[in-house]
């Protein structure tokens, strides 16, 4: 299975992204699967749009992008945690 480029992107690319990143991470490893997270700026999107596969993201954002986005706010809130990794999943196993 090729190699995915997950971006995992907050408001300031440090704090939340760091939460939900270590959370794919060990999803990841868990499920034996090959990703390259990226940790950036919701900003910096756009600089990945032909390198990047999905977007997993704390921030919001209206801008329509060539791979998914999914909202990953339930790793904050704890509500929905399971949901938001089933589909996290899923696309990493595309």
């Amino acid at each position: 299975m090729k190699k995915k480029k997950v971006l995992v992107a907050c408001g300031a690319g440090v704090a939340t992204s760091t939460v939900v990143n270590n959370a794919i991470e060990e999803m990841a490893k868990e499920n034996n699967l090959n990703v390259d997270l990226v940790q950036i700026k919701i900003t910096e999107v756009g600089s990945y749009i032909d390198t990047a596969d999905l977007l997993v993201t704390t921030a919001m954002t209206k801008k329509e992008y060539p791979f998914p986005v999914i909202n990953a706010r339930a790793f904050l809130t704890g509500i929905g945690t399971d949901q938001t990794k089933e589909e996290i999943l899923t696309e990493l196993k595309k």
